[in-house]
């Protein structure tokens, strides 16, 4: 699979001091479990990140080496690699709430 590129016609303005979020999603092929991980990821970046994330989905079928750095155990799992902390979520990402306070965009609390 290829990188997805930050959100259609919402790139972020040049020069801008906002950090670009790099979210990686590993996956076992184009199983419904892996394309629906990334569609629930990409509605949730659309919507709380437009403009400023990148994408990159892993298909360990075609490069299970890459599943070493990242310490990948279970499929889909997406890793956010910036902002660090590193964060790992492992599932189909249908729960937004969930995801959204894994990744830090929501405090848990509230």
């Amino acid at each position: 699979m290829k990188p997805v590129s930050p959100g259609k016609g919402k790139k972020a303005t040049a020069g801008s001091t906002e950090e670009i979020w790099n979210l990686r999603l590993y996956v076992a092929g184009q199983t419904p479990k892996s394309i629906t991980a990334l569609a629930n990821l990409k509605t949730i970046c659309e919507e709380h990140l437009a403009g400023k994330y990148n994408i990159e989905v892993i298909d360990l079928l075609q490069k299970p080496q890459l599943a070493k750095g990242d310490q990948i155990i279970a499929v889909p799992t997406l890793v956010r690699k910036l902002p660090e902390p590193l964060k790992k979520i492992i599932g189909d990402l249908a729960n937004t709430e969930r995801v959204l306070v894994g990744l830090d965009i929501r405090s848990g609390s509230g």
